[in-house]
């Protein structure tokens, strides 16, 4: 009896252990490569003509372009805000910093607040290993740094590569370089910073191969100021802007081979996307839509984004559904066996059933909100999108994707109905002077100081 009793304790242990095996096996890997002012056109799947972008013309034949997909802000820190915690940058206080600036700068004191729960964690609670490798933007006091955040590892650079010493020169400390939570270069060398990112990348998932994993990817470029290492200076069409993008594509190429090397694409998700429109001044494009970074105009918000999964994303598809950053938080909740928090209000959708081409699928969201730090200016509903200038201009983008007709006094009942989704969003979010109601406060710390200080003159 004592036999069989251990016998079967043994068989039990076996079967538990055989259970978590394949409850992890099942778990697919995450990766988000976030780029900086990426412009909708700025790729061959989105009609570059410019830019040789192979691996991304790969990653597109193999899955599933977004048409319309947005970043909730024209500019870096909200919209980061919003992939790390599925809510408009509003809800979560990071649509501006504390001096009512549109971004975070060094030594800001405020920060993502610890309280919010973002990707990282959600993933992390599934028993994901977790890496950021980039450009964070999200506060660079030390509660707000990745580490504190839900990532087990971080390499990059906390905030955009412009406030650095040597680079713009705005009265600036020097550009730190970071590892986890130390500095470990000032001003780096900005011309190797996409393959050092990429070498960072690739390890962590060589490192990480044996368990399911979640890579979070945020280039520093193409934003300015613009390098490509001497691989790919020069050599594309679009000076050093398209040098840039191409290195990028390669980068891209590099994790993919990683994942076929390591027998690990059909069990990864693959998300490639922008944190906002691009600058054509400095050689980005926006393709056919109206404006560029910093602008509620689409060419502001709406951005390239393509998405691989084998075997669960149809190959060589598209969507022209409305989605969005916010919407990353709870899907990949979902796809990793769990939910969003439901102890708050996230603003994002479970957009599964739009990333594997379910037959009809809309959606999930009947408004989608345009805010300019504080300020609420436009919303899309469906096709329309309605714009508060000191008359509401409507655009019809099925037919009108460049905004450049005003067809509000044909539609008087679709403006009255988007009227009533602002009036939402302004009991809720807030607008100017309005006190939204579901606001959360932002993280916030006394005696804020910069991770690195300027040289005596």
């Amino acid at each position: 009896m004592k036999r069989l009793a251990l016998l079967l304790i043994a068989l039990s242990l076996f079967a538990s252990i055989q259970n978590a095996a394949a409850e992890t096996a099942e778990k697919p890997n995450v990766i988000i490569i976030y780029c900086d002012d990426l412009g909708y056109g700025d790729i061959g799947p989105f009609g570059s003509e410019k830019h040789r972008t192979p691996n991304i013309d790969k990653l597109a034949q193999q899955g599933r372009c977004f048409t319309s997909f947005y970043s909730t802000s024209g500019v870096c820190t909200p919209s980061r805000s919003s992939l790390m915690t599925g809510c408009y940058p509003i809800r979560v206080g990071l649509h501006e910093n504390e001096k009512k600036g549109w971004v975070l700068f060094p030594g800001n004191s405020r920060g993502l607040n610890p309280s919010e729960i973002t990707i990282a964690e959600v993933l992390k609670s599934q028993g994901y290993a977790t890496a950021a490798v980039g450009k964070w933007h999200l506060g660079d006091q030390p509660a707000y740094l990745p580490t504190e955040q839900g990532f087990d590892q971080y390499f990059g650079i906390p905030f955009s590569n412009d406030m650095g010493y040597d680079n713009m020169r705005r009265g600036f400390p020097p550009l730190p370089l970071m590892k986890d939570a130390e500095v470990i270069e000032e001003e780096p060398d900005q011309h190797f910073l996409t393959p050092r990112y990429t070498e960072v990348a690739t390890k962590f998932i060589r490192d990480h191969k044996d368990e399911p994993f979640f890579l979070y990817m945020p280039h520093t470029f193409p934003h300015r100021p613009i390098f490509a290492s001497p691989k790919f200076a020069g050599k594309s069409a679009n000076g050093v802007f398209g040098d840039s993008v191409e290195e990028i594509d390669w980068s891209v190429g590099q994790l993919l081979d990683t994942l076929d090397e390591l027998d690990l694409a059909d069990n990864t998700l693959v998300v490639f996307t922008s944190d906002n429109g691009s600058r054509p001044d400095l050689g980005g494009s926006n393709g056919p839509l109206r404006g560029q970074k910093g602008s509620t105009w689409e060419g502001g918000q709406r951005v390239c984004c393509v998405m691989r999964w084998p075997g669960q994303i149809p190959a060589g598809t598209k969507c022209d559904e409305v989605c969005s950053t916010i919407d990353m938080l709870p899907t990949v909740a979902k796809i990793a066996g769990t939910a969003a928090p439901t102890d708050r209000i996230i603003d994002g959708r479970d957009i599964r059933p739009l990333m594997t081409g379910v037959a009809g699928a809309k959606s999930p969201h009947d408004a989608f909100y345009f805010y300019f730090k504080g300020t609420l200016q436009a919303v899309r509903s469906g096709k329309w999108k309605l714009r508060l200038n000191a008359a509401p201009k409507l655009t019809d983008l099925d037919a009108d994707i460049g905004e450049s007709t005003d067809v509000s006094a044909d539609n008087p009942e679709v403006v009255a109905r988007l009227m009533k989704l602002i009036e939402r969003a302004r009991a809720d979010l807030g607008d100017n002077n309005i006190q939204g109601s579901g606001g959360r406060k932002p993280g916030h710390v006394d005696n804020a100081d910069t991770l690195t200080h300027r040289p005596a003159q």
